[in-house]
């Protein structure tokens, strides 16, 4: 079984024929959701720091931000990706 595996003959229960764009679909989604929510965070902390007259605080803070709750929803979206790939 071991040679088996290593000269790649046993296919992996995730690598199946047809399953392909399912994940071209979850690799596009979780780009275009980081850099959404990152891109909309550094937005609001510009705008903040421009309202306010501030150093580019807010900017970092919103940057911070909007990648955590990028990492968040790519959480999210990977476990209900994994749930019906079960």
């Amino acid at each position: 079984m071991l040679l088996l595996y290593c000269a790649r003959l046993v296919r992996s229960p995730m690598i199946e024929p047809g399953r392909g764009w399912a994940y071209v679909a979850l690799f596009s989604q979780i780009g275009i959701s980081l850099l959404v929510t990152t891109l909309l965070g550094v937005l609001v902390g510009r705008w903040v720091d421009g309202q306010l007259g501030t150093l580019p605080i807010f900017l970092i803070v919103g940057f911070f931000l909007g990648a955590g709750a990028g990492t968040v929803g790519i959480i999210r979206l990977v476990s209900r990706f994994l749930e019906t790939m079960e």
